[in-house]
């Protein structure tokens, strides 16, 4: 720690310090931007500068893209999406350092720009500049990646892999055991297993994306390297007498994430002239493959942890292996700060969860915040725990974490080969296009389309996962407009079913002999994007403000009209009589890391004379009262929408409102809010008899837009109604909880029920 003699300087450092946490600072690299506005949103606001130990604005005068651009970059973004003049983001204070900025567009940072100079300006901050950048940010940052690390003579260590050795192995996909092999100044070597440890091989198969390692049958393989070194022809026998061919000596502690943390020789000791290597043979290591990657009918050969219910997961990640890390404490899911976050700890996430090691832990909530409490922070794992909760850390929200320092984590993963099986033709981009696949038919590879029959989003996200492109963004069942590859037009996959947690199309349910009900016009396509929307509903809003009311049918015209009322409205003496209705408001929140926007263009909305607006979506939320063994007994539901951001964080720009024909849609960061009182904000339960039920929310229920996590969009409660009052209580979103709580408070509700 460094330790400065002045008084005045200390106090002038925590001045700064004190006014810091209202802003995002930049990059890690030039700690001389930052943004300053919108609370949740790190990618816009006012564009400020560090200089001479001061913050300043930036005058609007000649600013646009090109400036934006470089100061996105700078701030460790990969683009500038526009900018805002007239102080949009507010008015700041101090120095104006900067006015009339002229940017070629290629400059590294915005002081290389052109400008008046330091200080020197005609502007008020009246006329202070914003910038919104990509919300995507530069790969890498700000985190900490695995580097390899320099060897000897400055050269690099590479790659490893496993080269199997025994039929067996050459037959299993992803290869989980074979001959060390390091990619070193551009050539692959074996390792010498001398000294080679178990820590050894479990640093490289967690490099491989493999959470452990298990011992070899060592006796074997020494006799068939003996075997194999007594044939002279065997290239194998004059490469062994090569220095160049071995990586002599690696010496880890079974913590690092990658081989190059280790101590590693790679060449043999001075004025040794002796063959390298001797009397050793190459070093093989077996590793064990986590649940998703193993073949279907391989057991597990030992007790693991991981088919235990996880304490431990991965939310919005576009990647198999990545994402917001969440854990399970007292019942509720919640997220890590990443205060001391780095690859060690991240590594202890990844192998819990059956990947290998983290290649890269993420800073500053990078794949998006989380939402309800945050439960560690100052996370220090020493990379040998078997579980994070072994780790040591502080409890709760402590040294002022917000969710804008969720911690986030890229694994390793293994190879399965499958982005081999996959690809997109005929698209405008490489994120786009027709689906072709291949498959064995009659024996033989081939290439062909996927038949659209019951072609939905669910499906469209494994594609888009398995060719590595992130989310779907559309499920495309007509693609006659899209050129596919010659060869490969014909339909040899149909009657594709995925759950959405599959590898690739080749695990999901399909047909058996193809059978496809139209030509290969209409094939399935897809298009792709790094990053999406999530809706989650405000659980505890909806248990606080559920009520009864007793509505005359004179009121109830137009939500009739809406398909809003059960259908024994149909057969009442209109206008005479009434309606018991179950109110309640709801809050939908954008969780995501993009705005949630309609299917449909505005062109497709329809316009409701009885609301006044336009409605974007058909049916964007379903509302169900259920016995408890899930029988429904009354419903209500949104026949359409409109989307708009009602509520948004302080700072935060509402972009979409419903009135004059305005865009619809939710930002990221913001709330759709339908009050009790307004129409169709109910379930109609005229015809409900007293008792127990589950009262039950479906937002996005057709998936008719594309969001990173479905698992978030049910909400649920107990619902308790005596024929004149209504009580709502444990409300909760599909995933705040493990998957079996919810069905045990069920099965114990229902012997609490026939006890009685």
């Amino acid at each position: 720690m460094m330790w400065f003699p002045s008084a005045a300087f200390s106090l002038f450092l925590l001045l700064l310090l004190h006014q810091a946490p209202t802003s995002r600072s930049q990059s890690l690299g030039t700690k001389k931007l930052r943004l300053v506005g919108p609370g949740n949103r790190p990618e816009e606001g006012r564009l400020e500068v560090l200089y001479q130990g001061q913050w300043g604005t930036v005058c609007d005068d000649d600013f646009a893209l090109r400036e934006a651009t470089v100061a996105c970059r700078q701030l460790g973004f990969e683009a500038a999406l526009t900018w805002a003049h007239s102080a949009k983001y507010g008015q700041g204070e101090g120095p104006i350092w900067l006015d009339n900025v002229h940017c070629a567009g290629t400059e590294s940072s915005l002081d290389q720009c052109g400008s008046n100079g330091w200080g020197v300006s005609d502007c008020s901050h009246s006329e202070d500049v914003g910038v919104m950048c990509h919300p995507q940010r530069q790969r890498g940052y700000p985190s900490e990646k695995v580097s390899n690390a320099l060897g000897p003579q400055g050269q690099w260590l590479e790659e490893v892999r496993l080269k199997p050795i025994l039929a067996s192995t050459r037959r299993h996909s992803p290869v989980t055991e074979g001959a060390v092999e390091v990619k070193y100044d551009g050539h692959w070597r074996q390792v010498c297993d001398q000294g080679w440890t178990m820590n050894n091989s479990r640093v490289v198969c967690g490099m491989l994306g493999f959470p452990s390692e298990q011992p070899i049958n060592s006796h074997y393989y020494r006799k068939v390297w003996n075997l194999k070194m007594k044939d002279p022809k065997y290239r194998l026998n004059s490469l062994a007498n090569k220095n160049s061919f071995w990586i002599h000596r690696v010496n880890c502690l079974g913590t690092e994430p990658h081989m190059a943390n280790c101590q590693v020789q790679v060449a043999p000791a001075r004025g040794k002239l002796h063959p390298a290597c001797p009397g050793g043979m190459h070093a093989v290591v077996s590793c064990v493959a986590g649940p998703r990657f193993r073949p279907p009918k391989m057991k597990p050969r030992r007790k693991e942890s991981w088919g235990e219910e996880p304490r431990v997961r991965l939310r919005s990640g576009a990647q198999v292996g990545e994402g917001r890390v969440e854990v399970l404490v007292n019942h509720q899911w919640g997220t890590v700060c990443d205060h001391r976050w780095n690859l060690i700890s991240a590594s202890v996430v990844c192998r819990q969860l059956g990947f290998g090691s983290a290649r890269e832990a993420l800073f500053g909530a990078q794949l998006g915040q989380g939402l309800g409490p945050i439960h560690l922070s100052e996370v220090r794992c020493r990379g040998h725990e078997r579980t994070l909760s072994d780790c040591l850390a502080l409890k709760g929200p402590q040294n002022g974490c917000q969710h804008e320092n969720d911690a986030a984590v890229r694994c390793n993963v293994p190879n399965m080969g499958f982005q081999n099986q996959v690809r997109l033709a005929g698209g405008r981009s490489p994120e786009e296009g027709v689906v072709e696949v291949q498959v064995e038919v009659n024996g033989v590879q081939r290439w062909g389309s996927v038949c659209s029959d019951h072609w939905g989003l669910t499906e469209a996200m494994v594609a888009c996962r398995q060719l590595g492109l992130g989310f779907a963004n559309h499920a495309i069942k007509e693609t006659w407009y899209w050129q596919g590859t010659p060869g490969a037009g014909e339909v040899v996959m149909s009657g594709v079913r995925c759950s959405g947690t599959e590898l690739a199309l080749q695990q999901c349910q399909r047909h058996g002999p193809v059978h496809c009900s139209h030509g290969t016009g209409r094939s399935a396509g897809v298009s792709c994007m790094d990053s999406a929307p999530d809706l989650v509903m405000n659980a505890q809003l909806v248990q606080q403000t559920a009520y009864l009311e007793d509505r005359p049918l004179s009121l109830l015209y137009c939500a009739h009209e809406e398909n809003c009322l059960s259908q024994s409205a149909d057969h009442m003496d209109w206008p005479y009589g009434h309606r018991r209705l179950l109110r309640f408001s709801t809050q939908i929140y954008n969780l995501g890391r993009a705005d949630f926007r309609p299917k449909t263009g505005r062109h497709s909305w329809i316009w409701h004379q009885c609301h006044r607006h336009y409605h974007s979506i058909e049916v964007f939320t379903h509302y169900d009262l259920l016995t408890l063994n899930g029988s429904k007994v009354a419903e209500g539901h949104k026949a359409s929408f409109c989307l708009e951001d009602t509520n948004c964080p302080t700072g935060l720009q509402r972009r979409y409102a419903c009135a004059n024909f305005g865009e619809q849609g939710v930002t990221v960061g913001c709330w759709d809010t339908y009050r009790h009182d307004i129409d169709c904000q109910w379930v109609d339960i005229t015809d409900v008899g007293p008792g127990d039920y589950i009262f039950q929310v479906v937002v996005n229920p057709k998936y008719e837009v594309a969001e990173s996590d479905f698992s978030n969009n049910m909400m649920r409660c107990r619902c308790k109604y005596d024929g004149q009052r209504v009580w709502l209580h444990n409300c909760h979103t599909g995933d705040s909880y493990p998957a079996d709580t919810e069905h045990s408070l069920e099965q114990e509700q229902r012997l609490r029920n026939n006890l009685i």
